[in-house]
């Protein structure tokens, strides 16, 4: 049996230098959670995943893996205030730079921005995919309790539509997290999700894929639900246009809120080696809009490729899923 080539799409790296950095900022009272959560992880076991890609890299080859496309460990640089985040960002992005010039056919890299300060992450994503030459960006969700669909983000889609650069849109707490806050809920059991779901559902009914028809989204665990209820969101947002005061004001989009999904999203498999889910998702988006990720270091890479490997799936679907669509998505040679 030939090689199938294998390209994982949200695995998470960090440099000591970044960590060092990042550990001394100070950040608002409704990130402290979260930050806290994330620094606990960064100083133990964890740590050494993160930052050693030589170890990375034995992991890959391990199980045969071909690619990464890294990112800077969640949430990256936008707990912190806007100039140290601003600066913090190009040292990510300088770092995972160099990674990729050293390990061009192991790594590809998303570069980071701090988007409380919109002109200054425009100027970066121009840099991330100019000079630098990576594949996208990653944002960690919402930006102080702000989502991308408000107009103070404009200049940030205005860079990423102008540059062609993917926005991988990561889950984090939110800022409020009230009843996530019981039982463990504020992380991936089920917060996560529900805050990029939430996140993604903005993004489409507030008309930006009106004004951005080129953007490219991608979200990770198979679409964080999302698939499961298109057909219900186009049945609702229909009956909202028709009612007036149904449900708030649902604004007039040029399509159907499925059609966005299907259009301007692309979803990856991170943290769900589930094959009823899997199955859903190419239902729902079809194959050429699915990628392969593992989230590591916090899921096995190991089970990961093993899941992709024997998914009931048709040549033509594991190709896409493996690597075709993330070579077309991110620019990647084939």
């Amino acid at each position: 049996m030939n090689h199938q080539r294998i390209i994982a799409v949200e695995e998470h790296v960090a440099t000591e230098e970044y960590l060092q950095i990042a550990h001394r900022l100070d950040v608002t009272a409704a990130d402290r959670t979260e930050v806290g959560l994330m620094r606990t992880v960064e100083t133990g076991p964890v740590r050494a995943a993160l930052t050693d890609i030589d170890a990375r890299i034995a992991t890959m080859d391990a199980v045969g893996q071909d690619m990464a496309i890294l990112s800077i460990n969640p949430p990256g640089v936008q707990p912190y205030p806007a100039a140290q985040a601003v600066s913090l960002a190009q040292t990510a992005n300088d770092s995972l730079a160099e990674i990729v010039r050293d390990h061009p056919e192991r790594f590809g890299a998303l570069g980071t921005v701090a988007p409380q300060d919109p002109t200054a992450a425009a100027d970066e994503i121009e840099r991330i995919m100019g000079p630098l030459r990576l594949n996208g960006i990653m944002i960690n969700s919402h930006t102080g309790g702000h989502y991308l669909d408000e107009p103070r983000f404009t200049p940030l889609l205005d860079a990423a539509t102008q540059h062609n650069a993917p926005i991988y849109l990561h889950p984090r707490m939110f800022s409020v997290t009230g009843p996530y806050d019981d039982y463990g809920m504020q992380a991936a059991v089920w917060g996560y999700q529900a805050e990029a779901g939430l996140h993604a559902m903005r993004l489409i009914l507030s008309g930006v894929f009106d004004r951005y028809p080129g953007l490219t989204v991608v979200l990770g665990h198979l679409g964080e639900g999302i698939p499961y209820w298109l057909r219900r969101i186009d049945n609702r947002h229909a009956y909202t246009r028709k009612i007036a005061g149904a449900a708030g004001e649902a604004p007039e989009l040029e399509l159907a809120p499925s059609e966005y999904f299907r259009r301007n999203f692309v979803i990856t498999t991170s943290g769900i080696d589930d094959t009823h889910v899997l199955d859903l998702a190419l239902h729902a988006v079809g194959d050429d809009n699915i990628m392969f990720a593992i989230d590591a270091p916090y899921e096995e890479t190991a089970d990961a490729v093993a899941f992709l490997r024997t998914a009931p799936l048709t040549e033509r679907q594991r190709d896409s899923i493996s690597h075709r669509t993330a070579q077309r998505v991110f620019g990647l040679p084939a």
